[in-house]
């Protein structure tokens, strides 16, 4: 069964341009899906956070 690819591909003049980043792991053609603050792949669970990561505090120790 075919699934839809609406939305992971749109055209410039006469390119196909993907509209989601592909997985590094799989390889192209399988898209990452967004979610909020993060992409993950649903075939191999690879995920990477879209969001910058916290600034650490005035108060915190390094280690």
């Amino acid at each position: 069964m075919a699934k839809a690819r609406v939305g992971l591909y749109e055209t410039k003049g006469d390119a196909l341009v993907r509209t989601h980043k592909s997985c590094p792991k799989c390889g192209p053609g399988t898209f990452l899906a967004e979610h909020e603050g993060r992409r993950s792949c649903g075939r191999c669970g690879y995920s990477e956070s879209t969001t910058p990561p916290a600034a650490k505090g005035k108060g915190a120790k390094s280690a």
